[in-house]
């Protein structure tokens, strides 16, 4: 009965275990997007200036050969975001070469992992197209280190090693970035006290004197859920399970060990 019992026990511990993990799967800020009807039609010219878009949109504008052009977006731990930008070209232009450049919040370009960051159009190409899929974003990283970390990322595209004749040329733009949730195997120990979006700390000093005051904020945007809003992952999942299954070894070991039970009293001859 005993045996029994904690079987039945774990059993429920394990059910409990997984529970969470079915009722976490609300959708991802790439997901549950918003419509491109309300994506931005311009972009900024400067890190200042870039117009934010929120995962899933496709952002577009219109510019000049030789523009920078900025836009920005939020990335949260456990995300890997994948950038891509297509240059509608004029219908006569030289050969030119456009590349794009990702950003995190402290500024640092960020490498990618893959994609065709920087690409060269013919003479008669139509548009080009790029693409940047960076590294995990990590909750947490040590200073000395380039790891990717929550807060807001900026897009910079432009052209490089145009000729003189293409200089001021009209170009559209379209811009979407997307991210993939890693899960549990980039989970890290250890968080940022608040995610590396301009004007966090003016946002953090005004709650704490009380004042509703957010004039001064820079950046707004945040994913769909609020930040760190992943803290839950298939991580904690495996750890119960790992841990359901070192009681029933535990139960099973006892069981094979304890043999009948107690000897009897009564002596073999009486």
């Amino acid at each position: 009965m005993r045996i029994t019992r904690a079987l039945s026990v774990s059993l429920l511990m394990l059910g409990l275990a997984v529970a969470p993990a079915a009722a976490d799967s609300s959708p991802t800020p790439t997901d549950s997007a918003s419509a491109d009807g309300d994506a931005p039609t311009q972009a900024g010219t400067s890190f200042r200036t870039a117009t934010e878009v929120e995962q899933g949109q496709t952002a577009t504008a219109s510019g000049s050969t030789g523009d920078y052009l900025y836009w920005s977006f939020p990335a949260d731990a456990g995300q890997r975001p994948t950038v891509k930008a297509t240059v509608k070209l004029p219908e006569t232009h030289a050969a030119q070469s456009w590349q794009v450049d990702v950003y995190d919040g402290l500024r640092r370009r960020q490498a990618c992992q893959y994609g065709a960051q920087t690409r060269t159009a013919a003479a008669d190409a139509s548009s080009v197209e790029l693409a940047c899929t960076l590294r995990t974003v990590r909750a947490w990283s040590e200073t000395w280190a380039d790891d990717p970390l929550p807060g807001t990322y900026y897009v910079r595209l432009t052209a490089v090693g145009l000729t003189t004749a293409d200089l001021g040329l009209p170009v559209g733009t379209e811009v979407r970035v997307d991210s993939k949730d890693i899960g549990g195997s980039a989970a890290v120990d250890g968080s940022l006290a608040e995610p590396l979006v301009p004007g966090i700390a003016v946002k953090s000093q005004a709650e704490s004197d009380g004042s509703e005051d957010s004039s001064a904020v820079l950046s707004a945007i945040e994913p769909e859920d609020g930040w760190s809003s992943g803290w839950w992952s298939d991580r904690w999942v495996w750890t119960a399970i790992g841990g359901v299954l070192a009681a029933l070894a535990g139960v099973g070991g006892y069981a094979l060990t304890r043999g009948a039970g107690r000897p009897s009293r009564v002596p073999p001859g009486a």
